[in-house]
Parts: structure tokens; C-alpha cells; sequence
């Protein structure tokens, strides 16, 4: 990446409801130093966010770009070393600034959970990007930094014992709580009309293993599909049904286990549930949760129900208010076994509204370490995975912000017993329709690496 820069970070879509909260985070979380700027199609409402963050922003510059205007996109790419984008739905806006950004030899990151716009990427972008020495990082948020990061920790966990490649692998949602935005709403239902118009992105949408650098590589390990249902899990001792960002992040670890080698293991098996415990409610719960999210998904996905919803959910625009992302949460556990008969457990856990608190806290992180840690940054470039561009130094800032990743050798089931309040029938209801978007700080260096893996 070049070094000459006007500025370090810029957030690109600083007006928008995400963009608002990682511009916020920034202000009170980067080090001294950091040159930060805030991008978007308002100048005058750009002044508006930059005066609400305090004096640490006082000072950041403003840069006018639209998507829709490639001339101010290649611009702003060329003035950052690293960009990071809130604007979605990203199939619709996107694409043109990760061009920018992987010519330009700039980093970049975003919250997408699109999994075409993510496809589209890596066969327009990958060779590009690896040429020029540019990161494209996508899904830096609640999805999918927590899955992507966690089993990359217990694959690492493994290995340092010598306990043999990870196998049957299961990532459970054990408690969450929060909201959802208009934008994130608005980017679910993009991708549902295109994929419910055409066969052929149906297909994509619907393959485990959609975002491989090398489809034909892949193992054949049998059914893959997302679980879709309730069902009594033996293995984890508990009812489990579906989680609805498994969709997304199932494929971007996927795609990580493949570009590096897949260095977890030909026979890694991977999925993700909800956990609802084994008490005589749990298979009530879960079926009901099951049914709503089953029901969410065909609202949005039918042209009348999906009208009325739109009025009724929030706009653009509009997210959780400050006490839900305050009072929100995530605990997420995930359980493996090895080639050798290990079983690992990891556990991931945040405070905060997962896709808006604690997602901007990993967002914000991502910059930073893009920006400040090249030195500790894994030596690829191309259209990567946060664990395959930034792994354990992202793991680290995320620690230090406060967030639990850990990794523990041992035989563990969750206990017999209920979620925590923080599930509802409508939250995840209002998750599974959105693909919900999805703290402190340690300066670093800046070297550069090399090409990765084929895209």
C-alpha cells in the first residue's frame, strides 16, 4: 500500500446510521495521530456528524464522494490508505469503490452480508487487488468477524497442541439480544428479489460453498446446507434450530479454511444453530423460533406482505435506539473435534447491540488494524476474510476492546437450560429478514505483503 496518503482511515457512508456509530467509535478509540476522515454525498451533513463527535474529530476532513459517480470514488480511494464502507445495499453501491480500492492498492472494509455482492467481488476485484497489494476485507461486523475469528483461534489452538486437523465443527448462538436498522433491512430484501428472479443466482446464493477461490477444490462432505429447522442435537445435548446470519458466515469461513491451503482440514465440517437448551420448553421454543424465522423470510420475500413490512420496519436511515445497543449482547459458543479426537471449545461474547454496538467496535478495530498493524497483518493481499487479512492481530485489538475470544481444551456442553431473556420469537424474526450487520485501541506499523491464493 502506498504511504504517501492524505489520510489513514476514511469512513465512506459517515451519514448513515452504521457510518454515525464507527465515525463515533474512531473519535473515541483511535490513538493520537490517526488521520481520519468521513466521506459521503453531503458535505453539509457530513459537518453535521463531525460536529456531534467532540473535539478529538474537530479537525477531520470532509470528502464528498457518490457512489454513483465513479470519478469522486477513484478519488477517494486514492486519498486513504484504508477505506471502510457503510454504504449498502452493496450489490447496488458497492462495487465501484472495491474497484477503486484494489486498483488504487488501498485496504478496505465493509459490513456486507450479501453473498452475490461478496461473489462479485472476488471475480472482479481478487487478481487486481493481489497485483496491487490491496486488503478488500468484507463482513467485518457481527457478521461474520465472531465465527470467522473463532474457529481460525481454535484451528490455531489445535495445531499448537498437535492435536490434528479440525473436523465436525459447530458454532452456537447461545444468547443474544438487539435490533435492527432500515439500511440493514433494506440490503436483505435487494438480495432475496434478485435471488427469487433468477435461477442461476439462486444456485449461488444457495451453494455452501459459494464464495471458494476454487469450487471444484472443495471436498465433497455431503448435505451442507444451513440447519432450517428445530431438531435435537445428541452431540451438543440440546434442542438447537437455525441462526439467521449462518448464511453468510458459514461461507466466509468456508472461504477462509480454502485460501489458506485449507489448513483446517479437508474434512471440516461446518455449521451454525441457535441453542435452546434441553429443558421440556426447549423443543417448544425452538420450534416456534424456527416457524417465525421461516415466516419472516417468506414475508419479505412475497411483493404485498414485503410492502406493508417495509412501512411498518425502519426506514434508511433509522436503527436501534441508544439502549438497545447499550443493553444488547452476543454469547456465542463453538464446539470442535479433531482428526485426533480432540474437542476444543471456544467462546466469543460481547457487550452491546450485536450488529450496531459491538459490530462498530469491530469495524472501527478493523481499520485501525489495517491501518497501524501491517507489520503483524498476515503476508496475502486479494479479497480475503478478516480471519485470512488480520487474524490474531484483530483477535488481540478486539480483547483489548473488551470483547471475549478464548479458546479452551476440554469436553463441553452448554447448560440445561433456557436462553437468556434476550431471545424473543420477534428479534430473531427481525434478524433473520435483515442479515443483521453487522474497543479499544493498539497502535502499529506499516510494511507490505505480498499476493494471496487465487480468488
Amino acid at each position: 500500500m502506498s504511504g504517501d496518503r492524505e489520510l489513514d482511515v476514511v469512513v465512506f457512508g459517515a451519514t448513515g446510521f452504521a457510518g454515525r456509530l464507527v465515525a463515533g467509535y474512531l473519535s473515541g478509540h483511535a490513538p493520537g495521530g490517526v488521520r481520519i476522515g468521513l466521506a459521503g454525498r453531503s458535505e453539509r451533513r457530513l459537518a453535521d456528524v463531525r460536529a456531534g463527535l467532540g473535539a478529538a474529530a474537530s479537525a477531520w476532513p470532509l470528502l464528498v464522494a457518490d457512489s454513483a459517480d465513479p470519478v469522486s470514488v477513484a478519488a477517494l480511494a486514492r486519498a486513504a490508505r484504508v477505506v471502510v464502507s457503510t454504504v449498502g445495499p452493496y450489490r447496488a453501491h458497492g462495487l465501484e469503490l472495491v474497484q477503486a480500492c484494489a486498483g488504487a492498492g488501498t485496504d478496505y472494509a465493509d459490513l456486507t452480508g450479501e453473498v452475490l455482492f461478496i461473489r462479485d467481488s472476488i471475480d472482479s476485484c481478487h487478481d487486481v487487488a493481489a497485483a496491487a497489494g490491496a486488503r478488500i476485507v468484507h463482513c467485518c461486523g457481527f457478521d461474520s468477524v465472531p465465527s470467522d475469528l473463532g474457529v481460525l483461534l481454535l484451528h490455531q489452538a489445535a495445531r499448537a497442541d498437535d492435536a490434528g486437523e479440525l473436523q465436525d465443527t459447530t458454532l452456537v448462538v447461545t444468547a443474544l439480544r438487539g435490533g435492527v436498522s432500515g439500511g440493514t433491512l433494506a440490503s436483505m430484501m435487494a438480495q432475496q428479489a434478485e435471488v427469487r428472479a433468477s435461477a442461476q443466482l439462486r444456485r449461488v446464493a444457495g451453494d455452501p460453498y459459494a464464495l471458494s477461490p476454487d469450487r471444484a477444490a472443495e471436498p465433497d462432505l455431503g448435505d451442507e446446507r444451513d440447519p432450517g429447522w428445530a431438531r435435537y442435537d445428541g452431540g451438543l445435548r440440546m434442542w438447537t434450530g437455525p441462526f439467521a446470519m449462518a448464511g453468510i458466515n458459514t461461507r466466509v469461513v468456508r472461504r477462509s479454511n480454502a485460501l489458506q491451503g485449507w489448513a483446517y482440514g479437508r474434512r471440516f465440517r461446518y455449521r451454525e444453530v441457535t441453542g435452546f437448551g434441553a429443558s421440556p420448553a426447549a423443543p417448544l421454543l425452538a420450534g416456534a423460533v424456527s416457524t417465525v424465522l421461516k415466516a419472516a423470510e417468506a414475508g419479505l420475500a412475497f411483493g404485498p406482505s414485503r410492502a406493508v413490512l417495509a412501512r411498518l420496519l425502519p426506514a434508511p436511515g433509522q436503527g436501534p435506539s441508544e439502549k438497545t445497543r447499550r443493553t444488547g449482547f452476543f454469547r456465542i459458543q463453538i464446539h470442535t473435534r479433531t482428526s485426533a479426537g480432540v474437542r476444543y471449545l471456544g467462546t466469543i461474547e460481547a457487550q452491546g447491540d450485536p450488529g450496531y454496538a459491538a459490530t462498530s467496535v469491530m469495524l472501527g478495530e478493523t481499520a485501525l488494524c489495517l491501518a497501524l498493524d501491517c507489520d503483524q497483518l498476515p503476508g496475502r493481499a486479494g479479497v480475503l476474510t478478516p480471519a485470512t487479512a488480520m487474524g490474531a492481530a484483530l483477535a488481540a485489538r478486539l480483547r483489548s476492546a473488551g470483547h471475549t475470544l478464548a479458546t479452551t481444551r476440554q469436553v463441553t456442553q452448554l447448560p440445561r437450560k433456557l436462553p437468556r431473556p434476550g431471545w424473543s420469537a420477534s428479534r430473531c424474526a427481525f434478524t433473520a429478514a435483515a442479515g443483521t450487520r453487522s474497543r479499544k485501541h493498539r497502535p502499529g506499523t506499516s510494511p507490505r505483503r505480498g499476493p494471496s491464493p487465487q480468488g
